[in-house]
């Protein structure tokens, strides 16, 4: 839009970087104010997976919960990292002394025990871990059917009158053991936060090898869905190098939507927040409410097709 400068000269409007990224941050805020997706039929059951570290694997976690809570939807996170991220950015006390999924697994307490209302907006709960979780792989690994653990109860739990959830994430630690087994026989869909950087998707293939196993083997409805860029650098070749290739790889199950750097995605956490609660319409919430509004439309869509 053009405006007029001093003695009634025409200036041209400014046509910079920042002008630019003002201009897309105001269009994308609309979505803000957008009717909410449709909410599922039945219960989606996420795994939110990748055994490479430092993907943003439990940000991708609290804040596309987050989201879809802000969006309507009842939400729960199961957090499965013994590191306890996820309840801290949920704002989830979540010390030794107090029951979490340690004790749900262990069979001395039930969901209904553990879980707990986030301090974020929205329906969003959580069932939080504690250290203890660290040493669950060793004491279940005795238990008869140790694979489906985590499914026993969480399907208890979702059969019960709290149970009423239409989405659950479960966040995963960064390896391939035990824990991760247990959320994969538990869930129905995968969730792949894979970063746009050098080795993207080193480690991938070995999640999918093992994604496969289970659907033969254990959880025959699981089923890789999603996949999630994150960290990416519009800035760089190298961004949108490994943001195609991965498009490539994994065709229409990558989600639109790419999660940028962001410095307020960083530091939501610090304050035991999401970067949904903490700055609502910075652009690494906004991305983040795309890709929840994607992941509900996605889902609609199959629920209307079966």
């Amino acid at each position: 839009m053009k405006h007029e400068g001093p003695e009634g000269a025409v200036i041209a409007p400014v046509d910079t970087p920042l002008a630019r990224e003002l201009a897309d941050l105001a269009v994308r805020r609309r979505i803000l104010s957008a009717p909410p997706p449709p909410l599922p039929h039945h219960t989606r059951i996420f795994t939110v997976a990748n055994q490479k570290g430092g993907v943003g694997k439990t940000t991708t976690t609290v804040n596309m919960a987050a989201a879809l809570a802000r969006l309507g939807a009842r939400v729960l996170v199961i957090d499965l990292d013994p590191q306890g991220n996820a309840s801290t950015a949920l704002g989830i006390d979540h010390h030794g002394d107090i029951a979490g999924v340690y004790d749900v697994l262990v069979g001395a307490a039930s969901f209904q025990d553990v879980v707990q209302k986030s301090t974020e907006a929205g329906e969003l709960y959580c069932a939080p871990s504690n250290l203890n979780l660290a040493g669950a792989e060793i004491e279940i690994v005795g238990f008869e059917n140790r694979e489906f653990t985590l499914r026993t109860a969480l399907d208890s739990y979702l059969h019960s009158p709290q149970g009423g959830f239409h989405y659950v994430f479960i966040d995963c630690p960064p390896s391939l053991g035990l824990l991760t087994l247990n959320a994969l026989v538990a869930a129905r869909e995968v969730l792949i936060p894979v970063q746009c950087e050098y080795y993207a998707l080193e480690g991938v293939t070995m999640l999918m090898n093992t994604i496969t196993r289970v659907n033969k083997a254990l959880n025959p409805e699981l089923v890789a869905s999603t996949v999630l860029l994150t960290m990416y650098d519009g800035r760089t070749n190298l961004a949108q190098e490994v943001a195609a290739d991965v498009r490539e790889h994994f065709g229409n199950r990558v989600l639109t939507a790419v999660i940028p750097r962001a410095v307020r995605v960083s530091e939501a956490p610090s304050f035991g927040q999401t970067v949904i609660s903490y700055d609502p319409t910075s652009l690494g919430a906004l991305t983040y409410i795309e890709a929840a509004f994607e992941l509900a439309q996605r889902g609609a869509i199959k629920e209307q097709e079966a």
